[in-house]
């Protein structure tokens, strides 16, 4: 069996589940301020490790390997317009 043929079921297998993000509707205030609390508004990996003020080190945002990173991004954000033109709240950070 050749590697294409086994990566080919992963590939449908990422989509779908990107499309199913992507489908997820905010309907329950609830549901959309949990979701705002667990998914962070910025990438949480990155760092600067420091040494008397000098940067030694500097690990960039890993968050982009993530196959679904724009579909959880754009969640979250479903989930705060949701708040905001729904239920007239500010969610901040």
């Amino acid at each position: 069996m050749s590697s294409l043929s086994l990566l080919v079921p992963r590939l449908n297998l990422v989509q779908s589940a990107r499309q199913s993000l992507e489908s997820i509707e905010i309907h329950n205030p609830k549901v959309a301020r949990l979701l705002c609390r667990i998914i962070p508004n910025r990438c949480p990996f990155e760092r600067e490790i420091k040494f008397f003020n000098h940067t030694i080190l500097r690990i960039p945002p890993l968050c982009k390997l993530n196959p679904f990173y724009e579909q959880v991004i754009f969640l979250r954000f479903k989930c705060l317009s949701y708040l905001a033109d729904e239920c007239g709240e500010v969610v901040l950070g």
